[in-house]
């Protein structure tokens, strides 16, 4: 089974509705796209990071969501730096650590079957033109939301159990049993997709 992302609680976050923090973090995304001081998008960060706290997320959780981005943003801030400066670095990081925030402060307040609801309602025009079955894609989002993060802790246990073997410098011994458990989760994920579907 795939960890759940969301957190209960009743909490005013966990009863706000769905549709209405979809709303809110597409145009805080939007917004902060077109904000480039720093002060600013420190304080959107700060903003980002004071709603995943009112979650109620417990600190380990928390950890084992975002560990995996943490030495991705790590590589975008040194690459961005050596190319365009350390105040663009800067700015790149503080945009996307705010997006990264908010998004997960939706996705841990929110049921999943409440985004997938909020999905479907977005699309259905596009539905009733016949240019996309609402409902699939709906749901490919919404175990898409919920796969992503698995990844991450299968690389985690696979690393630490071939450490162990002393197979931690072996790409293969890594590579393999991640990619295996990958497919066999893709294929589950689309056969849920299928059977909701069909």
């Amino acid at each position: 089974m795939m960890e759940p992302l969301y957190v209960e609680g009743d909490r005013w976050l966990q009863r706000m509705p769905a549709p209405c923090k979809m709303v809110a973090l597409l145009v805080a995304g939007a917004l902060l796209f077109l904000v480039h001081r720093l002060d600013v998008l420190a304080l959107a960060c700060a903003c980002g990071m004071l709603l995943v706290a009112l979650s109620g997320v417990g600190a380990g959780a928390l950890w084992r969501h975002v560990r995996g981005l943490v030495a991705i943003l790590a590589v975008v801030g040194a690459c961005t730096a050596w190319f365009d400066g350390w105040t663009r670095a800067a700015e790149v990081l503080l945009r996307v650590s705010a997006l990264v925030a908010l998004a997960l402060a939706v996705t841990l307040t929110t049921r999943t079957s409440d985004l997938i609801r909020v999905c479907e309602q977005a699309l259905r025009p596009l539905d009733k033109l016949g240019w996309v079955d609402a409902e699939r894609v709906a749901l490919a989002l919404a175990l898409t939301l919920r796969f992503i993060p698995e990844i991450w802790r299968n690389y985690q246990e696979i690393r630490e159990a071939q450490a162990a073997r002393g197979l931690s410098r072996n790409a293969l011994a890594l590579t393999v049993p991640l990619l295996v458990r990958t497919f066999k989760r893709a294929e589950e994920v689309a056969d849920a997709i299928d059977t909701r579907g069909g």
